[in-house]
């Protein structure tokens, strides 16, 4: 294939524009991003992931997945499942982290008529939905001790009970589960079981984060241009070269998760057929100079473009940004906040703010 490049700018070629045009599922259902990102990874580490995820994909071996936040844990669960033996199975997928332990419970293994209050009807779990096919439990660092034996169970008999019944229910049910905790420091501590972590973690996937993976990020920025240009039905031009190297010096704490909605945001402000420059990519002021932009004014006589300067104000407006941003998980908009998951919660009390 010809190497000439594409975007000198980018250093993208055309066999880079190749892997980044195809966006049809190979099958099971999972398209674009899911099972083509990787394949135009220049980052060693992550290709070694892919070279190791072909070899697993037809197994029925227990995954475990450990990454930072936003670095694609559940992208990868999804490449593995649509690679597997049961790619037109169920893929369920469970957040651990967004549930009370009850809640989680009956989440998970259903519950009969009046195991509890507002159980009025009988509910079928999570297992029984995943029947034949893979469950994905993401944040099992953050699963309570009880609930973790009940999975060591299922794991090791393929059986479990509703709860509050008591007739066994088997399934077959693949377990992958993902985690931005060290669960080796969870043992050690008595948070987590150490027979269910060397349950799960038959086969170990570390994904590194975005900011040791620089050499990936004009690739993820062009796909990213292109996939939300096209959904909008708008031409962008390119990024101007003191976007892109704001983009690679930023050390992207919420990783590619962040750097999606950063791209996304600016293909949806600037006009047709302009460039994408420093300013469309909204980044904070501490995130730009972090990152190495020079002196940025703005247009009105102050230097600055804040629709308000209330503090009060302006807190309501980033925690709503940030929940906004991880589809309402507290912990995970807590991390981008750099603030605690209580933090947080308190402050959303204080601002009366409602999803």
């Amino acid at each position: 294939m010809c190497s000439q490049l594409i975007d000198p700018l980018l250093d993208i070629n055309e066999e880079d524009i190749d892997f980044l045009s195809q966006t049809q599922p190979e099958h099971g259902g999972f398209s674009g991003f899911e099972l083509y990102y990787p394949k135009v990874s220049r980052n060693a580490e992550i290709r070694n992931v892919y070279s190791l995820i072909k070899k697993i994909a037809k197994s029925n071996a227990s995954i475990l997945i450990q990454g930072e936040t936003g670095t694609g844990k559940e992208l990868i669960a999804g490449a593995i499942q649509a690679q597997s033996l049961r790619y037109n199975k169920p893929y369920v997928a469970v957040n651990c982290a967004a549930l009370h332990e009850q809640l989680l419970e009956s989440e998970l293994f259903g519950h009969e008529k009046g195991a509890f209050t507002g159980a009025v009807q009988r509910h079928s779990g999570k297992f029984e939905q995943a029947d034949g096919g893979t469950l994905f439990l993401d944040e099992i660092g953050d699963m309570h001790a009880s609930t973790q034996a009940k999975i060591l169970r299922v794991l090791q008999e393929q059986t479990f009970s509703r709860v509050g019944g008591n007739k066994p229910i088997k399934v077959d049910v693949r377990i992958i589960a993902a985690t931005n905790n060290d669960l080796w420091e969870a043992m050690e501590n008595n948070k987590f079981r150490a027979d269910l972590y060397y349950r799960l973690n038959v086969v170990s996937i570390h994904l590194p984060p975005l900011r040791e993976r620089q050499e990936d990020i004009p690739l993820l920025v062009e796909y990213f241009r292109r996939k939300f240009s096209a959904e909008v039905k708008k031409e962008v031009g390119q990024f101007t070269k003191d976007s892109i190297d704001v983009l690679v010096r930023h050390s992207w704490p919420g990783n590619i998760r962040e750097l999606r909605n950063i791209i996304e945001r600016a293909i949806l402000i600037v006009g047709d057929g302009q460039s994408i420059n420093v300013a469309a990519l909204a980044m904070s002021g501490k995130d730009y100079f972090a990152a190495g932009g020079r002196e940025r004014r703005s247009g009105d006589r102050e230097g600055t473009n804040f629709r308000t300067l209330n503090l009060q104000e302006l807190e309501k407006e980033a925690i709503i940004a940030s929940l906004q941003r991880t589809k309402w998980v507290q912990k995970e908009a807590a991390e981008l906040l750099g603030i605690s998951a209580r933090a947080l919660n308190y402050k959303i009390s204080q601002h009366a703010i409602t999803h």
